[in-house]
């Protein structure tokens, strides 16, 4: 039962795939998703994101745990709440024969929508989505960042409480990714309460108000993006790059530089409060890298000290 007063609240929420052998793709995980925020699952391919979304978006029964969905068990009240949901699947389920208008025109009448609300409802979501001049268009011809456009204004025609993206940005290049973060951004405005899944470092900072970084269908960490980078790592990193065959002994002689030292195929990463101090004794000690560069620490430093590698696998 919910007593936190949370949209969405989960207590030891797990999933297992039967095998052989037996796979626990969400293992015992705890998380409230308050109303009116951009709650984000940050993690690499495999860590339980997708799973988890699935859980949420009543499509996969948990394996156990507890979760509470609008105020309703998501085993006992399924249809009840995927009325209120909108979802956004990492892979676009547009019918790619009919044209954008009647995309959105078959979808709402899954929920039992009049004809005259629903054509009113798809002016307003193309308008959203800038996609009135296409709206005669079959989506066949549309540009990949269009087609997500359309996704998001078909999953809104039932005028959801929560709105569930799985990747949503994920093979769009860099102009149609920021069109469609000032689009979500502005549904965050309206009062939509946004959970999204990314591998994206900036979409995170970007996009959401917590986030809950997984690994190995575990939450490893979870709070504000400024609030993880203060509490996991340093305030400055020093990036140091050399020659590749003087890589490995390079970063015995940075060991002690600064508070801890990551290596990396083609960098090491001192993390340090003071990236100017740390780049001057590097070169005390000898050290002459091709390129060096302090800058501020990231959601991605944050991710390599948490699960220690990179985020896109």
């Amino acid at each position: 039962m919910n007593h936190t007063g949370a949209l969405v609240s989960a207590r030891g929420l797990t999933k297992i795939y039967e095998g052989p052998p037996e796979h626990v793709a969400v293992g015992g995980i705890d998380f409230d998703v308050r109303r009116g925020e951009a709650f984000g699952f940050l993690g690499p391919n495999g860590a339980g994101k997708s799973t988890t979304m699935r859980m949420i978006g009543c499509v996969s029964p948990r394996s156990g745990g507890e979760l509470t969905i609008l105020g309703h068990d998501a085993a006992r009240d399924r249809r009840t709440i995927k009325a209120r949901l909108g979802s956004v699947p990492q892979d676009d389920t547009l019918d790619t024969e009919l044209t954008v208008e009647e995309n959105i025109l078959i979808y709402g009448r899954y929920f039992g929508l009049r004809r005259d609300v629903i054509r009113e409802r798809t002016d307003r979501l193309l308008e959203f989505a800038r996609l009135t001049d296409k709206r005669a268009s079959r989506v066949q011809d549309l540009s990949g960042g269009m087609r997500r456009r359309l996704t998001i204004a078909r999953s809104l025609v039932n005028e959801p409480d929560l709105l569930l993206l799985d990747e949503p940005t994920t093979g769009l290049d860099p102009q149609a990714r920021h069109l469609l973060w000032e689009r979500l951004f502005r549904l965050k405005q309206d009062g939509v309460t946004l959970i999204l899944t990314t591998h994206y470092m900036d979409e995170a900072e970007q996009l959401c108000d917590r986030l809950a970084v997984m690994d190995g269908g575990r939450i490893v960490a979870h709070g504000s993006p400024r609030e993880l980078i203060e509490r996991y790592v340093t305030r400055e990193v020093l990036e140091l790059r050399f020659p590749l065959d003087r890589h490995e002994q390079a970063a015995e002689k940075a060991r002690g530089i600064g508070e801890r030292i990551e290596v990396l195929p083609d960098r090491l990463l001192c993390y340090t409060s003071d990236g100017e101090a740390a780049l001057e004794e590097a070169g005390r000690r000898g050290l002459d890298p091709l390129t060096a560069l302090v800058r501020r620490s990231g959601l991605e430093d944050v991710f390599l000290t948490l699960t220690g590698r990179t985020l896109i696998e």
